[in-house]
């Protein structure tokens, strides 16, 4: 009896520290990458059977409460905004000279036509805060070795995805896959990250492909230009009038 409690201990300790280690893998994969605050300039390219577009885009992030989001071309496009702050969103719209709150119900959405949803852009959901973590085994990822991480909601969350899988390299943390789940654990998209290389100080994935998985011939790809880390930014820099004068 003692040594059947004992074991059962080893195993719930087990448990414990796993999961614990596998949070910590996503927080310092998403913090990497995220820094303490950060300003990017990002080429889009939109692809389709038929046709390609490009999307530029600038955007500035403070921690995970706070991010700001710039079209900078197409002309057609060039000047609308968006805005993260805390668990509001809002889109700025200078063609109908309009703010716009997005709700929760359209972060599934795509976001600008892309395979990139709302969520995935604006963040609303914490990779980190809103999810369980759990490692499932190793896997190579174009060569490098990977811890694979599986992401389910925790059961007070408002999130979009059903379930997250992640692939993080062992050595330097960076996320070089991920799939994403709906709520009936059907697969609809595959994020690739590729071109990895220093900018702003940091090795990472400057280039990740996101690609739907019931339309054939579409991908969606975002390309860093330039990213800058730990940017002095204040909060009231995020604000509902400053997004109609970002340039």
């Amino acid at each position: 009896m003692i040594i059947k409690k004992i074991f059962t201990v080893l195993v719930l300790l087990s448990v414990f520290a796993s999961a614990q280690d596998a949070r910590e893998i996503v927080k310092k994969s998403d913090e990497k990458v995220r820094g303490k605050s950060n300003i990017s300039e990002i080429k889009m390219t939109l692809v389709r059977p038929d046709w390609t577009r490009e999307i530029g885009v600038k955007s500035w992030s403070k921690g995970n409460k706070l991010s700001m989001i710039l079209i900078t071309s197409p002309a057609k496009e060039k000047g609308q905004a968006f805005l993260k702050r805390d668990n509001e969103l809002w889109n700025w719209a200078p063609s109908i000279s309009k703010m716009i709150k997005i709700p929760a119900s359209m972060m599934m959405q795509s976001w600008m036509g892309s395979d990139f949803t709302n969520d995935d852009l604006l963040k609303e959901s914490s990779v980190i805060d809103d999810y369980n973590h759990k490692i499932l085994f190793s896997e190579k990822i174009d060569g490098t070795e990977c811890y694979k991480i599986e992401l389910t909601p925790k059961s007070d969350a408002a999130v979009v995805w059903g379930r997250i899988y992640l692939w993080i390299s062992k050595a330097d943390y960076n996320q070089l896959a991920a799939e994403y789940y709906d709520e009936d654990g059907v697969l609809v998209n595959r994020m690739l990250a590729t071109n990895i290389r220093e900018m702003g100080g940091k090795v990472i994935p400057t280039k990740m492909t996101m690609i739907p998985a019931d339309k054939k011939g579409n991908k969606t790809v975002l390309e860093y230009i330039s990213l800058q880390f730990d940017v002095n930014m204040e909060d009231d820099f995020f604000s509902q009038q400053n997004m109609k004068n970002l340039r």
